[in-house]
């Protein structure tokens, strides 16, 4: 909208969308001063600026209903012309509020599970600070004010996978001892932070190159300006530098989602506490490389309907997801820990998002797989942030993160069994009840009708990959609620502690969340198409982005099911019995041993080996890029500097000056004949050089 926000001036509107990332920055300026009068109050000011923060964002709620937006800039570095601002349309308005209020149930979640922590003040600086940084990336107008919300999400993930920095044993991630490749995979609190921060700068060199290269021809990072006026786009396709400016980019979002190959950072990530794996983890941050390609995918299919081509970037979007999708969901089938089996899940699921918002860019009806990767998103972040949050409940009571060490837990945390099981169903996609069952379901139609020649694999892919999700969250919940209790919650209950449900300030947020997976859920249907609508309205609106919409009575389906594609639904429905049916004979019913089925059979066995060495690429990575570089620095130390330059060059220069000195003294003796016969010797030796 150009002036007004339904009744209101536009300053006054396009102040809520300010005060979204600017209230959780203030927050994080005020604790350090409020945790010097009372740490306990610190947890106050989190929560309230978090629910400031989300209100402000539900204010734009009816802007992206209608499909309109609020732009709003200030000048910001004069010198060059540069402005700042904020762009609330439907997709950055709806962002805004599943970071807002998802960060607003995390924080009073953590009010309870970081209870008694002598560094909350800290925790809740960098928590505030990271949600202030997440809203910057969604409400900004232009790539540069992106990339500082980016590196300020990167800076609090890695000051909060590190927070627990005395690198206690109880802190670290995988198995003691275990080694894969002849690499420990056991890692710190620092180690991982370190991995982390390391690992996603190389997605964000990437990024800053790709923003740069695109402001060379387009002298602006404005994402309206450079739809505006698209001569910069013909200029770079010439030269054939559009499509790797755009790869670039989604270098960026790869690191920041953890998509292959710069997955590896994710897992380790979960040293930090479960509220931080929850939060940045599993419902905000890791989406924000979704969020890139959602924000920067329009324009690109705009230029491609435009006449400059560029189905290459939404080719690699797809297969980097697909690859993505089926890589982790196959390693969350083995591993023992709860939080990495959500990890390896999260990677997993965005992956799904990523495929989506590719093969949309290789169909004619884009806005089918746009909305169907948004809505994944949304759904995942619901439903994830809930597992996350009862799993940081399990390992709290429990004081393991370890599933072998739970069982038996669905008699005396009720709530909590209920809640992961609502929860559960949404990431395994339980037909007809769960947002996880319609956005992954619309994943599945928008691949399958995309009409490219990769459709076919790829569905291929999401089904396999919708299987094993079933698979390993029945396997979990299995590990966890059922079967007889382990031997270490039996120590546990003989030295006197009892196993309870956890407080009210923990299971309250992740129910919530829980049961709006199941209610959302059931209106699931409706709701995908009310938000297929708005984004038709707004991609046409904004991009010129036209869709074709199909024939009435073209399906086959029940009057209520009438929009959704019969293949599509028929995959979801064999996709879930299967996944959960397998889930059910091995880890519920307990009918086959697990253990003896993978040892039954080699070709079983090494196939498990495989998958539980992560398929051995963490080590390959470790290896490449650690081990080798580091024995070839000791090398060039060894070898060239000790051996060249310090015994060739210092020690051997020394030497030779020093023989030098002596022979020239040798030569004198103070007798005529000697420097006769020198003198002679030597003009002999240049007659015979002559002569030569």
């Amino acid at each position: 909208m150009a002036t007004e926000a339904f009744g209101l001036p536009f300053e006054v509107g396009a102040l809520s969308a300010w005060l979204v990332w600017i209230l959780p920055f203030a927050a994080a300026m005020i604790i350090p001063g409020v945790g010097k009068l009372s740490k306990h109050a610190t947890g106050y000011v989190a929560v309230a600026f978090a629910l400031m923060s989300a209100l402000s964002a539900a204010t734009m709620i009816p802007v992206a209903l209608e499909a309109h937006e609020l732009h709003h800039q200030i000048m910001w570095i004069e010198a060059i012309g540069l402005k700042g601002g904020i762009l609330a349309d439907p997709l950055s308005i709806i962002m805004a509020n599943v970071v807002g209020w998802i960060s607003f149930l995390i924080m009073i979640y953590s009010t309870g599970y970081m209870k008694g922590d002598k560094d909350i003040t800290r925790f809740w600086f960098w928590m505030m600070f990271f949600i202030g940084s997440m809203q910057l990336i969604v409400l900004s107008d232009n790539l540069l004010q992106v990339f500082f919300g980016w590196e300020g999400v990167g800076l609090a993930s890695y000051a909060l996978i590190s927070f627990w920095y005395r690198d206690k044993k109880k802190d670290h991630v995988g198995v003691e001892g275990r080694t894969v490749l002849g690499m420990l995979d056991y890692y710190a609190p620092t180690h991982a932070g370190m991995k982390a921060f390391i690992m996603t700068k190389v997605g964000d060199v990437m990024m800053i190159a790709g923003m740069l290269l695109i402001f060379l021809f387009a002298g602006t990072f404005g994402f309206k300006e450079l739809m505006g006026d698209t001569q910069w786009a013909t200029t770079m396709a010439a030269q054939g530098l559009l499509v790797p400016a755009f790869v670039l980019l989604f270098g960026g979002a790869i690191g920041k989602s953890a998509q292959f190959p710069l997955n590896e950072w994710l897992l380790e990530a979960m040293t930090g506490p479960t509220a931080v794996s929850a939060l940045i983890h599993a419902a905000t941050m890791v989406k924000a490389g979704v969020f890139l390609v959602a924000r920067i995918g329009p324009l690109v299919f705009a230029l491609g309907a435009a006449g400059i081509m560029a189905d290459q970037f939404f080719e690699i979007v797809a297969w980097v997801g697909a690859i993505t999708a089926l890589l982790l969901a196959t390693q969350g089938m083995v591993n023992p820990e709860i939080k990495k089996v959500l990890a390896y899940s999260t990677g997993s699921q965005i992956g799904y998002m990523m495929m989506a918002l590719g093969v949309a860019g290789l169909s004619h009806q884009y806005v089918d797989g746009y909305t169907a990767g948004f809505y994944h998103l949304i759904s995942h972040a619901m439903f994830k942030a809930s597992l996350f949050m009862a799993a940081g409940s399990l390992l709290h009571i429990v004081g393991s993160r370890f599933m072998t060490d739970m069982g038996g837990l669905r008699k005396q945390m009720k709530k909590t069994y209920a809640f992961m099981w609502a929860a559960g169903l949404g990431l395994m996609g339980a037909p007809f009840i769960t947002t996880g069952f319609w956005s992954k379901d619309a994943i599945f139609a928008a691949v399958y009708t995309s009409g490219n020649e990769w459709a076919l694999p790829l569905f291929a892919i999401a089904v396999l990959t919708a299987v094993i999700t079933a698979f390993y969250t029945t396997r979990m919940i299995g590990l966890v609620f059922f079967g007889k209790k382990s031997k270490h919650i039996e120590k546990m209950e003989e030295e006197g502690h009892h196993i309870h449900e956890a407080s009210l300030s923990m299971w309250v947020p992740y129910g919530i969340l829980a049961v709006l997976t199941i209610g959302i859920g059931l209106i699931g249907l409706s709701t995908e198409q009310g938000l297929h609508h708005m984004f038709e309205e707004y991609l046409e609106h904004s991009f010129g982005i036209h869709s074709e919409h199909a024939k009435d009575g073209a399906s086959i389906l029940p009057e209520f099911l009438q929009g959704i594609n019969p293949v599509a639904l028929g995959a979801s429905l064999v996709a879930f019995a299967t996944g959960i049916g397998l889930g059910y004979i091995f880890y519920i019913g307990r009918w086959v041993d697990p253990v003896r089925f993978v040892n039954s059979n080699i070709f079983f066995y090494a196939i498990h080996k495989v998958i539980l060495n992560r398929w051995y690429l963490n080590a390959i990575i470790y290896w490449c890029f650690v081990v080798a570089p580091l024995w070839l620095a000791r090398g060039v130390f060894r070898y060239f500097e000790k051996t060249a330059i310090d015994y060739g060059m210092n020690d051997g220069v020394q030497k030779a000056v020093g023989w030098g000195a002596k022979v020239v003294q040798g030569t004198q003796t103070g007798v005529s004949q000697s420097y006769l016969f020198v003198f002679g010797a030597g003009l002999l030796f240049v007659v015979l050089i002559l002569l030569m």
